[in-house]
């Protein structure tokens, strides 16, 4: 597990010592920096590579369940989208996030293309609604509605996230526009135009009945969270159901799946 390490009047090389010593982030702070540091680099040997320089360990943060490491939020950009922390300066349209264990802070790869998906098909689609399947910090919802969606339901199986999403609607000034449910897409009824998960292969493919109930006639779905490894997988279970193959996006390792119902 990485670890976070403060170190007073650093040399005037710290910053690229550190970079060259695997850090995985960066900040200066008052009369030093901050910096995280994965754990095969033992501190003893970051002291010595700063010439002595004083340094303090404590544990370091995660964010997004552990995947993602940073020091503090910080605004992150989206296609037209930009996810900033509660305060701070932003324009008015920027989606406000609290820090929160909940997943879903804009910086995981798989976040950033259900955006970017959200993004083309809100442009091509007339879509006044949104099921966001495992929502967490309720991002995706939110980020929807932020694009013109009119209204959208947020389903999580952790209530901690449930109310994570509800401060975040708040802050938003979306809470009259987004329903939060305790429970998966077999917990409600009707259906839906668009239907997003960002969860992991395995859910997606046990769910993948339910999900699919609830998308609308010649309704869309983005699905991600899935390793590029186990996009055919993922994909089979959906066409299975009568789900048709409309495009995939892929970075750093992860892919997210747009397919389209064919009744």
């Amino acid at each position: 597990m990485p670890y976070r390490i403060d170190v007073s009047d650093p040399p005037p090389d710290a910053l690229d010592v550190l970079v060259e010593m695997g850090a995985l982030d960066l900040e200066l702070a008052a009369g030093g920096l901050a910096a995280l540091l994965p754990d095969d680099v033992r501190p003893d040997a970051v002291a010595g590579a700063l010439g002595g320089a004083h340094i303090t360990v404590s544990d370091a943060v995660a964010r997004d369940n552990g995947s993602v490491w940073l020091l503090s939020p910080r605004a992150v950009e989206i296609g037209g989208t930009l996810v900033a922390p509660p305060d701070g300066p932003a324009p008015a349209n920027a989606l406000r996030l609290t820090d929160s264990p909940a997943f879903g802070t804009g910086h995981h790869p798989t976040t950033a293309l259900c955006i970017e998906a959200l993004e083309e098909l809100v442009r091509s689609e007339r879509l006044d609604r949104i099921l966001d399947v495992g929502t967490g910090s309720g991002i995706l919802a939110l980020a929807a509605l932020k694009m013109g969606v009119l209204h959208a339901v947020g389903l999580d199986l952790d209530g901690d996230a449930l109310q994570a999403a509800a401060v975040n609607a708040r802050l938003n000034g979306l809470a009259d526009r987004l329903q939060l449910v305790l429970g998966g897409p077999e917990l409600v009824e009707g259906q839906w135009p668009l239907v997003v998960a960002n969860v992991l292969a395995a859910p997606l493919i046990e769910m993948a009945p339910a999900l699919v109930r609830r998308v609308a006639h010649r309704g869309w779905c983005i699905l991600s969270g899935i390793p590029h490894s186990l996009e055919a997988e993922v994909l089979n279970a959906y066409q299975h159901l009568g789900m048709r193959h409309a495009g995939s996006k892929t970075r750093v390792g992860w892919t997210a799946i747009i397919v389209r119902a064919s009744w």
